[in-house]
């Protein structure tokens, strides 16, 4: 597997920066970038600035900043895993179609073997399977079949190519559920290379790419009781259950104790105006 970082939007920070400060201010995206050329804004505040409105959850201006990864080595049941993801990143794919797999100097096919194989001392029979699968491919290419039709027997471990242009949002959304323990291990080692080479270009974005249970994303697990018990992570993050069990305890303490919502409550929240800001 090899993931490296293409490309990346000039500046992501400032370019941040630009977008949140145009949301809060009476100045113009042309009086923003203007103080932001002649040096008015130091790269501190601009760097607290980004930061504290990330801690309101305000997303969308993280759309304007794009990262271009090149990604390649990985097994079709990854990639049928990571196209699932649409909003904010666009894919191109190596084909199977149009590229014909049929090297004479290879014994066989490239293909990703999971070491759970290895471990099951069943590496000779994946092998095996991949060697007879070449033959088939080869033979019905060979024989005039199209390589779109000749395609049909090459198995999930067949290895594919990516090119992807992804926003910060998105990206953020792809580690908060791929890094996490949950995800299968192959997609996991992927988005967790995505982040060592932003870790590389843009620490003070790539610190954000945590899975969900991270400090900077939700911050507590919300994955079935029992997959958090084996997480490795249980040891520093809390589980829902848990910061809801505190959550009672404080409440019950101050005679205002945690409910089920009833239908008052979610009539009183949809007449809800926020107070006037004090003058």
């Amino acid at each position: 597997m090899d993931v490296v970082l293409i490309d990346l939007a000039n500046d992501p920070l400032t370019k941040l920066y630009g977008a949140y400060r145009t949301c809060y201010t009476p100045k113009t995206p042309r009086e923003v970038w203007e103080d932001i050329a002649k040096g008015e804004v130091s790269r501190e505040k601009i760097a607290a600035f980004v930061e504290e409105r990330l801690k309101t959850g305000h997303v969308s201006p993280l759309e304007q900043v794009v990262f271009w990864f090149g990604i390649s080595g990985v097994s079709r049941s990854l990639s049928h895993q990571f196209v699932r993801h649409r909003i904010g990143i666009s894919f191109e794919q190596q084909s199977q179609r149009y590229v014909r797999f049929t090297g004479k100097n290879e014994e066989r096919l490239e293909y990703v073997m999971p070491d759970s194989w290895r471990d099951a001392g069943r590496e000779k029979e994946f092998e095996a399977l991949m060697t007879e699968i070449t033959r088939v491919y080869r033979e019905a290419v060979a024989a005039g079949i199209p390589a779109e039709d000749a395609r049909f027997v090459l198995p999930n471990a067949a290895p594919t190519n990516f090119q992807i242009m992804v926003n910060f949002a998105e990206l953020l959304h792809i580690c908060d559920l791929r890094l996490c323990t949950r995800a299968q291990w192959e997609i996991r080692q992927m988005v967790a290379k995505m982040r060592t080479e932003l870790m590389r270009r843009v620490p003070e974005l790539a610190r954000y790419l945590q899975p969900k249970c991270g400090e900077r994303r939700m911050g507590y697990c919300d994955e079935e009781l029992k997959a958090y018990e084996a997480c490795p992570l249980s040891a520093a993050r809390p589980h829902k259950v848990q910061v809801i069990e505190v959550f009672k305890r404080v409440r019950a303490e101050t005679g205002k104790p945690m409910r089920d919502l009833s239908e008052s409550d979610l009539h009183a929240a949809e007449a809800f105006r926020e107070p006037s800001p004090r003058t």
